[in-house]
Parts: structure tokens; sequence; C-alpha cells
């Protein structure tokens, strides 16, 4: 094996492993010797298609840092987004659905699929399509609400701070 595929092997199987302990939280012999061998198995299968760049990325403190602090800035916007969606649904109030083109100076394609991935699951955003047009990335966006006429706006009442975090992550 050669040495970025074992290093993308050893990384993931590092990653699949501590997610393993956190979801069992179990210390006995036989509970890690599962997870050793599910998180093997996982490692083999899916490194080549998720380590495309570098494999000990996160091992980096102030990657995992960065990572650690954008999940509480998810979680902000995801909380902010869920009772923006309860005052919708409860207080009847009108919607304005469309699809909006925001632009967004994300290069990473780990970064692109986050920043997506996190709009997608705010309520009221689906992300519909991630594009290059003209040189520059940008999202489909399908929006409950477009009250924004220009990419630029929607985009900073979309991604809010989660293309920060996301950059700070990935970039």
């Amino acid at each position: 094996m050669q040495k970025t595929r074992f290093s993308a092997v050893l990384s993931t199987f590092i990653l699949c492993m501590l997610v393993w302990i956190v979801l069992t939280w179990s210390f006995s012999l036989q509970e890690l010797a599962a997870g050793v061998v599910v998180s093997l198995a996982s490692a083999l299968f899916v490194s080549r298609f998720f380590i495309h760049e570098d494999a000990f990325r996160f091992f980096n403190p102030v990657k995992l840092l960065n990572l650690i602090v954008y999940a509480g800035t998810f979680c902000r916007e995801l909380v902010k987004a869920n009772v923006d969606m309860a005052k919708r649904v409860f207080g009847g109030c009108k919607v304005n659905p469309g699809i909006v083109r925001v632009p967004t100076g994300m290069k990473s394609d780990y970064g692109l699929s986050l920043l997506a991935n996190s709009i997608t699951l705010t309520p009221g955003t689906i992300t519909v399509e991630v594009a290059e047009e003209e040189g520059e990335n940008c999202y489909y966006i399908h929006w409950i609400d477009m009250t924004a006429e220009s990419g630029e706006a929607a985009g900073e009442a979309i991604k809010g701070n989660l293309e920060k975090g996301t950059r700070r992550v990935f970039d």
C-alpha cells in the first residue's frame, strides 16, 4: 500500500474508532475489538472517497479547535433557523419561497460540502446545487423567505457566520 493510501486509511480508522468510542462509550475488550474491526473495514472501504487532501488535517490542534468552534456556530444558527421556522408555522407568517444564486469564495471541496450541508440542515433552506460559474463557486439555494433581491444580500442572510467558520476549518 502506498504511503498516501496508508495515511488515508490510518486517519480514517482513527476517526472511525473515535466516533465508535464516543457513540458506544464502552471500554470492554469485546466492544473495543468490535470497534477495531468495524473501523478498519470502514476505513479500508471509504478512505479513498473520504480523503483527497492532507490525511491528518484534523489532527492539527488549531484545525480541530476551529472545527469545534464551527460546531458551536452551526448549533447557534440551527436554533435561530428553528425559532424562525416555528414563528412561521405557528404565527401564520407568509412565506415567499424561491431559488436564489448565492456566490461563495470557498475553494476547498470539503469546505463547499460542509457549507452546503450546513445550509441544508437549517430549516427553511435547501442547497439545490453547487456550481462553478465564471471561475466562481456558487450555490443555488431554495429559500423559504426570498426577502433579499441580490445573491450577495441573500447569501449574508442564509450563510451568516457559517461561511466564515467553514473557511477557518478548510482554507
